[in-house]
């Protein structure tokens, strides 16, 4: 299991720092929070069944290895999509 990912960005002179990490099997969920001074501004969470469901399930249950990658692959999707809505300056923030 991939522990995460993190990011420090600065939009417009503001400094943002986003999170993304993998709550694991217990709590299967892909979360990257966005954070300002601090706080959460924003927060996306995947459940695996997301992931599952755009891939061959079936093989993912049965090979752990394929199944880590698939959720490390969809992880770093996740934060890097979140770092491009921040990162557009013109016009209105995309919604995360």
């Amino acid at each position: 299991m991939e522990k995460g990912f993190n990011s420090d960005l600065t939009v417009s002179g503001v400094a943002y720092h986003v999170q993304t990490e993998d709550w694991g099997f217990e709590n299967p969920f892909l979360v990257t929070r966005v954070y300002r001074s601090g706080a959460v501004l924003e927060s996306v969470k995947t459940p695996y069944s997301d992931v599952l469901r755009t891939r061959n399930a079936f093989l993912l249950l049965r090979n752990r290895a394929a199944m880590s990658e698939a959720l490390r692959d969809a992880m770093q999707s996740q934060h890097q999509k979140v770092l491009a809505a921040l990162g557009q300056e013109s016009g209105p923030r995309q919604s995360l």
